[in-house]
Formats: C-alpha cells, structure tokens, sequence
C-alpha cells in the first residue's frame, strides 16, 4: 500500500519515497495514473522486441484515496468508503484501458498475450468491498478470499473462449512455456498448461486438486468439493456447484469425503519445506475471527 497522491523522501509505511533502477521517479500526481504512465512508456520503448510487463497496479489498497472528478461519477452512492472503493476500481479500469490502447497503438495487440488477475478477494472490513455472492474475504480461505477475477486475452485467438474449471495463478508460467515452444513441463511445476483448454473447448479438463495454506487455515479443492482446516474447530466441507456461497458445511453428512480431502491437504502439507516467510503472529487471531464474521452475499443494485 502507498499513498496515491504524495510520498516524502525519507518517508516510511505509506510515504515512503517512489524508487526507480533507471530514472528519477516523477513526482506522484495520482499513483494509479502513474503506474499507468508507466506501463504505457515501457510498451513504446520495447514494443520492437518481445518483453514482458509485470503491471502491478496497488488500487484499490488502502489508504481510500479517490480523483475527486471520479467521486462526482459515484456521487449516487451514499456510503462515502464505497463510493471512494467504486471511484478508485474506475480509475484501475481507466488505466487497464490506457495499456490496451498502448498495444493497439504500437501494433503489437495481436502479438500480446494480456493477463488480468487480483492476488485475493477484497478486505471487506477495511476498503467497503463487496465479495458476493462469495462468502468471506481477503485473509481467509472461503471463496471471497480467493476466488477472484482472471481473464487471460489474446485478440483473435482466445476470444470469447471460457475455461469451465478452477484455474491458479501458478498454470500461468506452464502455459506461457508451453506458447513458447517448449513441449516439455518441468515436474517441479505445481501448476498446468491451459493451452490445450484454450484452443479446445471439447479438451480433457484437468483431474487435479488446488491447495492453499495461509497463516491458521488450509483447504484444498477437487472435483468441486472444498475443504476448508481450521484450528479450532471441525474441517467445514462445502459442494461449491450446488453452494458457491459457502453456506451449508456437510462435512459431517460426507465422512468419506471429509477424510479424503484431509488426509490429501495434510499429506501436501508435509511435503512442503519449511516457508521462508510467515505473517507476523499479531494476524493469526484476526484470520480465525473472520472466519465467523457475516458477509454480504448480494451485490448491490
């Protein structure tokens, strides 16, 4: 998180000064316009060659920080931190458009291969995001914490083509590889080549499981059952076709399951090495209280 309209040279936290490898920074004017300034200049100076972007975009983080010419376009809405969130998602929206007309410009839209991803749901008790019809939100592992936005574009090829199946971030690097010409998939790979899925529809999907573990809580999900490992209570098991809100655990009315998908999350688990970075402890009480916080699961009108 950064503040989005100044930072101070020896500032820390959300001041801290703007750092560059290759230039003088330019003063912040609005920091989700300048990393969109950014992204456009890198595309016209490479835009000769292949090149990789990684456009990694804050908004909408705290601090809630909006354009006021944003705020007049939500001025409908009353909760003055949603309108503050919708103004600042608009100017994420402005600046996602900015790169895609930097492609069309240069020529090269045809060539590149956009993603778009968030790295979690939205922290619905700090930036008025709402996750619905998901339940839960960033920090824990329901599907308001994890199941998020994920488009991957490329003009005239992937069009209007849809993936039926749970997909991660980590299938990103094996596909990219794979369009690269590379046949072969290093094991040590967790995540899978989408490519046949994307220039297939009628192809095999996957028979595979996706696991997390974040700070107090695992889960793991397959065939579209979703167990979800807490410290402090039962595994809660949930059949995400028929309940994508999370709303009825039936871990008890499914044992087999129930026992099945545990004993594979905790077999992953040890499998894993030690994490070289944990969150500070100070987070492990707040994850378990959301898990028993009421969410919002209607989008508003």
């Amino acid at each position: 998180g950064h503040d989005y309209f100044r930072s101070e040279v020896n500032g820390k936290g959300y001041l801290a000064p703007i750092e560059s490898n290759f230039k003088t920074p330019q003063p912040i004017s609005y920091l989700t316009d300048d990393k969109g300034d950014e992204c456009t200049a890198f595309i016209k100076r490479h835009a000769g060659r292949p090149f990789f972007l990684f456009a990694s975009f804050n908004a909408p983080h705290t601090p809630m920080q909006a354009q006021q010419e944003d705020l007049q376009l939500y001025a409908h809405i009353e909760d003055k931190k949603r309108r503050t969130y919708a103004a600042m998602v608009h100017r994420l929206d402005e600046n996602v458009g900015k790169i895609v007309s930097a492609l069309d410009s240069e020529g090269i839209r045809e060539q590149t291969i956009i993603v778009f991803l968030s790295d979690n749901g939205g922290p619905s008790d700090s930036n008025a995001s709402i996750n619905a019809p998901f339940n839960g939100q960033k920090g824990i592992l329901l599907e308001g914490g994890i199941h998020v936005p994920f488009i991957l574009n490329w003009k005239g090829v992937w069009d209007h083509r849809t993936i039926d199946f749970p997909v991660s971030a980590l299938d990103l690097t094996p596909t990219f590889l794979a369009l690269a010409g590379e046949s072969s998939q290093d094991s040590l790979f967790t995540g899978i080549n989408l490519l046949p899925n994307l220039l297939d529809a009628k192809s095999t999907i996957p028979d595979r499981s996706l696991l997390w573990r974040f700070t107090i809580s695992g889960a793991v999900l397959r065939d579209g059952w979703k167990l979800v490992r807490l410290p402090d209570r039962l595994p809660l098991l949930y059949h995400l076709p028929s309940d994508p809100s999370e709303q009825r655990n039936v871990s008890l009315d499914h044992l087999d399951m129930t026992q099945l998908l545990l004993r594979e999350l905790g077999q992953w688990d040890v499998r894993q090495p030690h994490p070289v970075f944990l969150e500070g402890a100070v987070w492990k009480r707040r994850q378990l209280a959301l898990y028993d916080k009421p969410y919002r699961l209607t989008q508003p009108r």
